[in-house]
This record gives structure tokens, C-alpha cells and sequence, in this order.
């Protein structure tokens, strides 16, 4: 069910996916179908050199629920802010399109599970979380990156690179505007942006399924990224982040 506001709204990156797009699709179908809220799903493809773009198109024709986006350049954080600024739901909720955390689990990020909250981001390390499959090493770099984070610009948080995230939709519409990061990093970046300007962040437990097929780069995307901590040090001595949306 889609209305002109709805209550949520997916939002779902894609770049190369069209080996488990439409399984991806199935998914949100029977999560749309089991909830009474109005949802829409926006789907933002990104210099895709396959036919993600359209078979995302040829979903949206039978799926009024469905909107389809693209953008000519890649970056996960490009595609995530076009999303959640076409986005018109009370709560935005990003999401990776491997659904590593099972669908369902949205539900633990919105009221009436959740209320409120400004931020609520998907939290692999607080109690009550729960991983699965993940090779011991994958998570030893995600701690020390963690550290990192904590470190430098986001003192407190456990888990920031967690792919499932929610924002109140007036809190995206302050937030992704002043965004300037277009690769991994962007999601430290905008919870950065958020707690400049007093908004809340709530880390929400939730189970998570390592899937091998992730497009992560790990040395080359961990120390890219470690660049990037220093760059939102640096525009936020700069002032980049003192402008209003």
C-alpha cells in the first residue's frame, strides 16, 4: 500500500545486483503485504553496468509500492542520499539490499517497538545482537575501523557501518543535504552531521547473516575510509557541517 506520505519508506542502494535483485523484491513484497502501514520502497541504482536498472524498472510496473531511481555515478553514499531525499515517509529506513538483517527486524527501528528517536541505527555489537557466519577476521577489522570511529568522531557508538538505518523523515531532510562523502563512509559521516546539530541516536540489537558476496573491499575500502574520518574532521573545522538544509 503506497499513499502520497507514507508512514515508511525503504530505502534500498543497488549497484550490480541483477542476480538477487528479484529476490530481494520477494522479500519486501511479503514484509509489505504482513504490515497495515503505508510503505513505499525507493530503489536508487548507481552506474550499474548490468541490467539492474531495468529490472528494478520492470518490478516497479506491478509493484505500486515501488519507486526507481538512478544515478550515473557510483558511490553507495550517493545512491543512499538521492534515496532518502526522494523519500517521503514519517521514518526512512536504508537498507542493504542482501537484507543481512532479516526484513522483518525494520519493524524494531519504528514505533510503536520504538519511540521517541531521532536515529536509530542497526547495532551488531550492543546486547541482544546476534551474528551469523562471519569470519573472525572481517570482525576484528570492524572493531579496530569502530575504534577508529569512536576515536575521531563519534565517541559512544558501537556500530556505525551497519547497513540498516532509520531517520525520522524531518531529521533526513536536515541531515542529507549537507552530506558530502559518496563512498562507505558516508553513514559515519551523516551521524556525524546528526549529533552536530542535537539529534538522538539509538543503537537497535539485531541479527545479522554475514553473506559472501559482499561488495566490501576490505583493505582497500578500510583504509579509503580511514582518509575519510579525517576528512569529516577537517570540513568540521571547516564549518561544511554548520549550514542549514
Amino acid at each position: 500500500m503506497i499513499l502520497s506520505k507514507p508512514f515508511l519508506s525503504l530505502v534500498v542502494p543497488v549497484y550490480n545486483e541483477a542476480e538477487r535483485l528479484a529476490q530481494s523484491i520477494n522479500a519486501i513484497d511479503v514484509y509489505v503485504g504482513q504490515n497495515n502501514f503505508a510503505t513505499e520502497v525507493v530503489v536508487v541504482e548507481n552506474g550499474s553496468t548490468d541490467n539492474t536498472l531495468q529490472l528494478a524498472q520492470t518490478f516497479a510496473q506491478t509493484r505500486s509500492y515501488l519507486r526507481v531511481f538512478s544515478e550515473d555515478q557510483r558511490g553507495k553514499g550517493l545512491a543512499v542520499k538521492r534515496g532518502m531525499l526522494e523519500a517521503r515517509g514519517d521514518y526512512r529506513v536504508m537498507c542493504d539490499v542482501d537484507f543481512s538483517m532479516p526484513i522483518e527486524q525494520v519493524n524494531r527501528f519504528i514505533p510503536p517497538n520504538l519511540t521517541n528517536v531521532d536515529i536509530a541505527i542497526g547495532s551488531r555489537e550492543v546486547p541482544g545482537a546476534r551474528r551469523f557466519e562471519e569470519p573472525a577476521y572481517r570482525h576484528l577489522i570492524g572493531r579496530i575501523f569502530n575504534t577508529m570511529v569512536r576515536y575521531l568522531v563519534l565517541p559512544g557508538l558501537q556500530d556505525t557501518q551497519c547497513g540498516f538505518k532509520c531517520f525520522r523523515g524531518d531529521v533526513a531532510d536536515v541531515v542529507f543535504p549537507l552530506q558530502t562523502l559518496t563512498g562507505m563512509s558516508f553513514d559515519t559521516e551523516v551521524l556525524f552531521i546528526a549529533r552536530k546539530k542535537s539529534f538522538s541516536i539509538t543503537e537497535v540489537p539485531i541479527d545479522w547473516y554475514f553473506d559472501p558476496d559482499s561488495r566490501v573491499r576490505l583493505m582497500e575500502d578500510s583504509l579509503r575510509m580511514a582518509f575519510d574520518l579525517i576528512a569529516i574532521r577537517r570540513n568540521a573545522r571547516k564549518g561544511v557541517y554548520d549550514g542549514q538544509a
